[in-house]
């Protein structure tokens, strides 16, 4: 269905950069909340992680939200002792975030792709990080 000027309303939903645009809104969002809500203190409106709730070990990703908190506020050895794993993937994920706006924004979809072996390695080093920190 067209509008008056000739053009698809849905168009905009469906350009390849309306979902990185969307993941970067909601991630300034979260993060504009996380800047003022000091994750290592009880009592805040900050989600759980459903891992730990249910077994009572740590996941991979456990101690993100402290993590990204102290950088937010410049402190990178306290985000180390957060998530070291985090804080080594996250320079990985901001670039493949980037690339997908990148590609978006010039009109193009773009969607990475692994192979078996990286899938195995990354599934493999997740496996070992909460083996290593659940016995630590």
């Amino acid at each position: 269905m067209a509008d008056a000027v000739g053009g698809d309303r849905t168009s905009v939903l469906r350009h390849p950069a309306a979902a990185p645009l969307a993941v970067l809104a909601a991630g300034a969002a979260g993060s504009a909340h996380l800047y003022v809500t000091d994750p290592h203190e009880p009592g805040h409106l900050l989600p759980q992680c459903p891992f730990r709730f249910v077994t009572g070990l740590l996941c991979p990703a456990c101690g993100g939200t402290r993590m990204v908190y102290d950088l937010m506020h410049g402190d990178l050895a306290q985000a180390w002792l957060d998530n070291r794993a985090l804080l080594l993937a996250a320079p990985f994920a901001l670039a493949l975030l980037g690339r997908w706006m990148a590609e978006g924004l010039r009109g193009r979809r773009w969607r990475p792709r692994l192979g078996r072996p990286a899938q195995t390695v990354i599934l493999g080093l997740a496996v070992l990080w909460t083996v290593a920190r659940n016995l630590a």
